[in-house]
């Protein structure tokens, strides 16, 4: 067996029970070193111990916030841990996000400017680590045990919402933070495909059941229709088929609701 294990790198897991953490699981279960980043470091070392009992290797990287300094401290913590030579990343998922829904004249500018900052400028840092890491590497080997195929670099994927394409009546700074997200993403898929490099954006239109939603609607039926609510191990398994692409037919840009939900 190969020593070299492709490595995975996730922003944005939350208290674990959401998109980013059923990332790293399904990532870590398909043979990938898992690097978490997220606020809140207890949750990150409850994941990343759960990761490793059932067979992983994980490590947490916790920031005290998402500024690109933050971003790039991170890094520089997993290239330490992770060496690049014997774990190259290879997927690097920006699931990291800040919401805010209120009436545009009550919006302060610390609400605008932190939907601004870790929507846009905390992507820009995690992009910019991303894709310089990836402009070292070859192609993947598969003895390296990764899912990208052999004319691939690595896959940057983002996590957006209803948001990145459409705004409403009290998303005006969430909407802006996500279109920036959309239009960045875009704008890298376009000048890094052309070395191979996969970039891919993903419009999450509906509620995602996790700990907060289940509290926040306090609908047992809810939580059981699987047609009117999205499951993160969903998601996270159309995050995997898009590491899986090959080169001839890449999706920039996908959007995933449960059947019921009204668009």
């Amino acid at each position: 067996m190969s020593s070299v294990r492709p490595l995975f790198v996730v922003a944005g897991v939350g208290n674990g029970a959401g998109t980013g953490a059923s990332a790293a699981r399904l990532f870590a279960q398909k043979g990938y070193k898992v690097a978490l980043i997220s606020r809140g470091q207890e949750s990150l070392n409850k994941l990343a111990e759960e990761l490793s009992q059932h067979g992983g290797e994980a490590a947490g990287f916790p920031v005290q916030d998402y500024s690109p300094n933050s971003i790039r401290a991170a890094f520089a913590a997993i290239r330490s841990h992770f060496s690049p030579s014997s774990s190259p990343l290879r997927v690097a998922l920006f699931n990291a996000g800040h919401g805010v829904w209120k009436p545009f004249l009550e919006i302060t500018d610390e609400e605008l400017h932190n939907s601004l900052d870790i929507n846009v400028a905390a992507a820009f840092a995690f992009s910019r680590e991303v894709i310089t890491d990836f402009l070292k590497l070859e192609f993947e080997d598969p003895s390296e045990g990764g899912q990208g195929g052999v004319r691939k670099r690595g896959t940057l994927l983002f996590t957006g919402a209803t948001a990145s394409i459409r705004g409403n009546v009290t998303t005006s700074a969430f909407a802006a933070g996500k279109h920036g997200l959309r239009g960045l993403s875009q704008s890298l898929a376009k000048e890094f495909g052309k070395k191979n490099i996969h970039v891919a954006h993903s419009i999450i239109d509906g509620v995602i059941l996790t700990d907060r939603t289940r509290t926040r609607v306090n609908n047992p039926e809810w939580e059981t229709n699987v047609d009117g609510r999205l499951d993160s191990n969903s998601i996270a398994k159309a995050y995997l088929d898009l590491v899986r692409q090959d080169s001839s037919a890449w999706t920039w840009e996908i959007d995933l609701r449960p059947a019921h939900e009204k668009w």
